[in-house]
């Protein structure tokens, strides 16, 4: 039998290594699983950055919009819709858990926390078949130093639910600005309301020429008296800040015309209780201007006061130009009331704003409640129509259109940041275009076609009023 030798171990080494094709492929597939481990840790931890940052993302964007809205019952809500919109379809791969809003007990700041879980597509490998990756974002609400002017049209037009809306609106504004606090550091709003007039207020009277019959002949505006509202001024006064100390004013009067049955009084009717058929000296004459005030409570208050004033027309132009008037020191130590006799502050005063929001549900006009021709139109703040040197209904829009385009200018010129609203179905195109331009920038113009969709407009524009920001 054949004896078999046992190989020295250096043959069998020196065998081996001379096979190399062998030794690679072991090498290779020895060298490959830290090779792929890496690879495929790299790429799951790359979907987890992402996932990380979309979630991050989606929940700055749910903690502004819920907080511009946190003293709302529906704030968690509308932050969740947010945050779902901004993050996008999950696919059915992704799961989102654990959302939650909280508002702390100062009102003042705003915490959002999610978690996204989605599969490993590597580290399934090892063991581990998902990751899961936290959000958290605070947010801090603060109300930069401002004076804000609120006008509204109250013309009669705006009757109904349209005006409630207005008013439910503009104190969801005025609620969110001031949070839970009655009085905030420089913040200070005014109320200035419009039809086609303005209403000063009846103590103002030292505004007024020293000839002016509110003066010379109260008995001209009984049984009621002069109720505060006052003419246009001459062009190019009647749209500017010009003080009345320089400019004074004209009282308004509504004349009596029983020729026509326009405003054949006496009898008074107030326009509290009458639409069209209102009567007096005071007719059209709307709910007064307030003054900058830093007083919620007294906000609140006018607000609920005031009412819809019917006749006349719309003169947005006049509107705004009373806005501006709340807000430029030229009138400084003049309002009286609630504004300290330091507002309005300088242009471009440290940490402070000069904000106006105007609304409107319609065009610049005049109306004419009469069928007789003349008289051409109702009575305004610039009288009849033909007292703009013209008959035609068209051409007294483009006059006024006009002069509150020169107002925009010079009010966005001075550093004042408008914001516009048309509001309703009714809306012309020129109207729309005419706020859009007003706007200090297109975004800060809006239209609102309904009640709902006012109501978010102004919780919108309260939210970048409020001054949001990221606080971790």
């Amino acid at each position: 039998m054949k004896r078999l030798r046992a190989s020295h171990p250096l043959g069998t080494l020196r065998r081996c290594l001379q096979d190399r094709a062998g030794v690679s492929a072991v090498l290779v597939a020895l060298m490959m699983i830290p090779i792929v481990g890496s690879v495929g840790l790299a790429i799951d931890s790359s979907v987890g950055f992402i996932l990380k940052s979309r979630l991050s993302k989606s929940l700055d964007a749910a903690a502004l919009a819920g907080g511009r809205v946190a003293l709302s019952d529906n704030a968690e809500e509308i932050a969740r819709q947010y945050f779902d919109a901004n993050f996008g379809p999950t696919d059915g791969t992704v799961s989102l858990d654990d959302f939650h809003f909280e508002l702390d007990e100062s009102k003042e700041f705003v915490t959002l926390t999610a978690q996204a879980t989605t599969p490993t597509y590597f580290m399934r490998i090892f063991g581990k078949d998902s990751m899961t990756v936290n959000g958290r974002t605070v947010i801090q609400r603060q109300t930069a130093g401002m004076e804000l002017a609120l006008v509204m049209d109250i013309t009669g037009s705006m009757r109904g639910s349209k005006f409630a809306a207005m008013k439910q609106a503009s104190q969801d504004l005025v609620d969110i600005i001031f949070g839970d606090r009655s009085e905030i550091e420089n913040l200070w709003v005014s109320l200035v309301p419009y039809v086609a007039s303005v209403n000063i207020g009846p103590s103002r009277t030292n505004w007024l020429a020293t000839n002016d019959e509110v003066l010379k002949k109260p008995s001209r505006f009984d049984p009621e008296g002069w109720r505060g509202c006052v003419m246009a001024r001459a062009n190019p006064f009647d749209t500017d800040d010009t003080p009345p100390a320089t400019q004074p004013f004209t009282s308004y009067r509504y004349p009596k015309t029983s020729d026509t049955n326009d405003n054949n009084y006496p009898p008074v009717k107030s326009e509290a209780t009458a639409n069209n058929d209102a009567r007096g000296p005071n007719l059209a004459c709307g709910a007064p201007i307030m003054g900058l005030t830093a007083s919620k409570s007294a906000i609140d208050g006018a607000l609920d006061a005031m009412l819809v004033s019917a006749r006349g027309g719309t003169t947005s132009n006049l509107g705004l130009s009373w806005g501006w008037r709340t807000l430029s020191p030229r009138w400084r130590g003049l309002w009286g009331g609630t504004t300290p006799a330091t507002h309005p502050l300088d242009y471009h005063t440290e940490n402070m704003e000069k904000v106006v929001v105007i609304l409107t549900d319609g065009q610049n006009q005049f109306h004419d409640n009469s069928s007789t021709n003349p008289p051409y139109s109702d009575f305004t703040a610039y009288g009849r129509l033909d007292d703009l040197g013209t008959t035609n209904t068209n051409e007294g829009r483009k006059i006024l259109d006009n002069r509150m385009s020169g107002t925009c200018t010079a009010m966005k010129s001075a550093g004042i940041l408008i914001y516009t609203i048309t509001f309703g179905s009714g809306i012309g195109s020129s109207t729309q275009a005419l706020f859009s331009s007003c706007a200090s920038e297109p975004s800060m113009y809006f239209h609102a076609p309904s009640n709902e969709e006012l109501r978010s407009v102004f919780h919108t524009i309260a939210g970048e009023l409020a001054n949001l920001r990221i606080y971790q």
